[in-house]
């Protein structure tokens, strides 16, 4: 299982790393929204109880989360692609095993998202925000259990797509909103009723509570910490259910999807 698994992220990450433009386009994005959103909003944030930290700052965590959860859903398109250029057909009648197939989908996309975001972690400096060994691990744990548990939900749905098209409208459909009321944009202490009960049940919110706080405090203290705690259940959970429910799909050999 895991030589399939290997050998699929490495061609997910090889095909990459030979498209220039891509891996560009991929940093550019999210730095550009970064620096005009926040310089934008900069002068009108001031939310009670965090009046010395700058739009700048705040919106840091939330666009890490947002390079990694579009990363890696949209690496997934390549199971469409491979679809239908007879890779994956290939595949499915070899004698492997079906989670290798599932787990080296979503290491590769996982790792995609891990290169974009490990450079624009380097901006963190910047901020005055400066990371421990520690910080620095359960911040790597975030991004992998984030891009785990959303690569898997990319799979998922790619799994069953006809063309990139329609995969591309039903994630963007689906990711705004959960990035969008997942506290990235503002925090949820200006948020009505409704919307907290929303933001709470939203895994991606989850995500970005345990990508934010590494650089807010001490690995001994979030690891007492009953918030800190739940986020990670939460994104465990969603992790392992996405795998789950990808590896359910693949077993289910779909005719319309396994047969060209």
């Amino acid at each position: 299982m895991m030589r399939v698994a290997l050998s699929l992220a490495k061609r997910e990450l090889t095909r990459f790393i030979r498209q220039p433009q891509r891996v560009i386009g991929a940093v550019a994005q999210p730095l550009m929204f970064w620096l005009f959103l926040g310089a934008g909003m900069g002068g009108s944030f001031k939310p009670p109880g965090m009046e010395q930290i700058t739009y700048l700052e705040y919106f840091y965590p939330g666009v890490m989360v947002m390079m990694m959860l579009f990363a890696s859903v949209f690496s997934c398109i390549t199971i469409i692609e491979d679809r239908d250029a007879g890779f994956l057909q290939g595949v499915m009648v070899a004698p492997v095993n079906r989670m290798g197939i599932v787990l080296g989908k979503v290491c590769g996309a996982t790792m995609i998202a891990l290169i974009q975001v490990a450079l624009f972690t380097m901006a963190a400096p910047f901020l005055g925000l400066h990371l421990g060994l520690g910080s620095l691990a359960l911040l790597l744990l975030a991004f992998i259990l984030t891009g785990m548990g959303f690569a898997a939900l990319g799979f998922f749905l790619a799994w069953g797509s006809k063309t990139t098209s329609g995969f591309h409208a039903i994630m963007m459909v689906l990711l705004f909103p959960l990035w969008m009321l997942s506290g990235a944009l503002f925090p949820m202490s200006g948020a009505s009723g409704w919307m907290t009960v929303v933001m709470h049940i939203n895994p991606v919110y989850h995500a970005l509570n345990i990508v934010r706080a590494p650089f807010y405090g001490a690995p001994e203290t979030l690891l007492g910490n009953g918030s800190y705690l739940v986020s990670l259940a939460v994104t465990l959970l969603w992790t392992g259910s996405g795998l789950a429910l990808s590896l359910m799909r693949v077993s289910k050999r779909e005719r319309g999807v396994v047969v060209a």
